[in-house]
């Protein structure tokens, strides 16, 4: 009973083989983290500019509430002409939106006596949202 062993003709080029499936599918494997990693970053530059707009709101919103009675008279409303704090606060919340957010802007309306809504937009085309123009709306009251 004798083995015949395999002549080292006969495994010439399998190796080589085998590597290179190897680095076909670890190529693979790596364009799909890559792939991961430009999500991720998308969503956490997303994710900032949406923490950015409501603490600018809340800014906003907290500014209202300190001069509550300019804001009773509806003077931090967006289109109405306002002087002193008033005027002062809307100015700089305008600035800070236009510093903090890629095209960003932003409204305040009065719903009520004691009720306001606070929208504020973005450009997210370097975000998740892929162009589109996100907002961020904040209702409160006085």
């Amino acid at each position: 009973m004798f083995l015949k062993s395999r002549s080292s003709h006969a495994q010439r080029g399998i190796s080589m083989v085998e590597v290179l499936v190897t680095v076909v599918i670890i190529s693979f494997g790596l364009l799909g983290v890559a792939g991961l990693l430009a999500t991720g970053l998308r969503n956490n530059q997303s994710s900032e500019w949406r923490t950015q707009a409501s603490v600018l709101a809340y800014d906003m919103a907290e500014r209202m509430r300190g001069n509550r009675q300019a804001a009773l008279d509806g003077l931090y409303a967006t289109g109405t002409s306002a002087t002193g704090v008033p005027a002062t606060d809307k100015t700089d919340w305008s600035a800070m939106l236009a510093a903090r957010l890629p095209s960003g802007s932003g409204t305040v309306a009065m719903t009520d006596i004691r009720y306001f809504t606070i929208t504020i937009q973005w450009d997210d085309s370097k975000g998740a949202g892929g162009g589109a123009t996100e907002q961020f709306v904040f209702r409160g009251e006085i």
